[in-house]
C-alpha cells in the first residue's frame, strides 16, 4: 500500500516541475548537496539545454565536493561551469560576524547573476527549501536582494520531501548527509583563515574514510570538537586513537567528542549569549 507521503511527495514534485517550467531558461547554484541537485535534476528533465549548472569552488568548499559536484552534473547530463569564488577577500566575511552568510551568498550570486546574463538565461535558482526558512539565515536576505529564486520553496518542500522525491527519481544524493561551507564550522568571531579551513577539512575528510557520515568538525582554537550522529558515538569511542591521530595531523591539540552529536547551524547556538553581550 502506498502511504500518504508518497503521494504527497509526487505532488510536490509536479508542483516543483511546474514553478521550474515557468522559468523558461535557469542557472542553477550547484553545491553538490541534496537540494541543489533536485533543483538542478528537475531544471535538465523541464528545460533541456537552457538549464545549466554553476558551482563557485573557494577554500570554503570541501575538496571531495568539488569532484563530486562536476560528476553529478555529468549524470544528469547538465553542462557545468566551475568558477573561482573569494569571499575571503570580502569585507564582513572573514572575521566572521553573526551575518556572515549574507556575505557568502553575496558573493556566489555577484558571481552567478553575471555568468547568466551572459549566458542569456533568466533565472538564477537556489536549493533553499522550507525547513531552511526558519533558521538564522542572513543568506536568505542577499539571495532575495539579488532576485534569485527558491523553486523548492515555491513549491512547498521540505527537506524530508526533497529526499523522498530524489529517491524517487533515482538521484544518488538522496540520502546524502546535510552539507554546509567549512566556514559554519567556526564560532562567530573567530576569524577564518585559508589555513583553519584547511585544518578542518583534512580532519573531516579522515573521518569520512573512517567510515562515519554525518558529522561536523567545529573550530576551537587547539580544539576540534567532534559532533557525529547518535549512533556513530560509541563507534568513535572504539575508534579514538585513530580519530586522536587524524585530529594532531591535522593541527588540533585536542580532539573533543560532543555528547549532544550532530545537529545543523549548532553555532548558531550561540546567538543569544552574543545578544545578551
Amino acid at each position: 500500500m502506498i502511504s500518504e507521503a508518497v503521494f504527497e511527495a509526487g505532488d510536490k514534485l509536479e508542483k516543483l516541475r511546474q514553478v521550474v517550467r515557468g522559468y523558461g531558461t535557469a542557472l542553477v547554484a550547484f553545491s553538490g548537496g541534496a537540494d541543489s541537485a533536485l533543483v538542478l535534476k528537475v531544471a535538465v528533465d523541464e528545460l533541456g539545454s537552457a538549464a545549466r549548472a554553476f558551482t563557485a569552488v573557494s577554500p570554503t568548499m570541501a575538496r571531495r565536493e568539488r569532484a563530486r559536484a562536476v560528476a553529478f552534473a555529468t549524470e544528469v547530463g547538465c553542462a557545468i561551469d566551475v568558477v573561482e569564488s573569494h569571499e575571503l577577500e570580502r569585507p564582513g566575511f572573514k572575521m566572521n560576524p553573526t551575518d556572515r552568510c549574507y556575505h557568502c551568498k553575496a558573493e556566489l550570486l555577484d558571481l552567478a547573476r553575471p555568468h547568466a546574463d551572459k549566458l542569456g538565461l533568466t533565472a538564477v535558482l537556489l536549493g533553499t527549501n522550507v525547513d531552511d526558512l526558519g533558521d538564522h539565515r542572513p543568506g536568505l536576505a542577499a539571495s532575495n536582494e539579488r532576485g534569485a529564486r527558491h523553486p523548492l520553496v515555491e513549491a512547498g518542500m521540505t527537506k524530508a520531501e526533497v529526499r523522498a522525491v530524489s529517491r524517487q527519481l533515482g538521484l544518488s544524493t538522496w540520502d546524502k548527509p546535510q552539507l554546509a561551507c567549512l566556514s559554519s564550522r567556526f564560532p562567530y568571531g573567530t576569524e577564518i583563515t585559508p589555513e583553519r579551513l584547511d585544518q578542518i577539512d583534512k580532519f573531516e575528510e579522515g573521518l569520512y574514510d573512517l567510515g562515519f557520515r554525518q558529522l561536523r568538525v567545529r573550530y576551537h582554537d587547539a580544539v576540534a570538537r567532534l559532533e557525529l550522529e547518535g549512533d556513530a558515538l560509541a563507534i568513535a569511542v572504539e575508534k579514538r586513537q585513530k580519530i586522536v591521530a587524524l585530529g594532531k595531523a591535522s593541527g588540533f591539540t585536542y580532539v573533543a567528542l560532543d555528547l549532544e552529536g550532530f545537529r545543523s547551524g549548532a553555532m548558531n547556538e550561540t546567538l543569544t549569549q552574543l545578544r545578551r553581550r
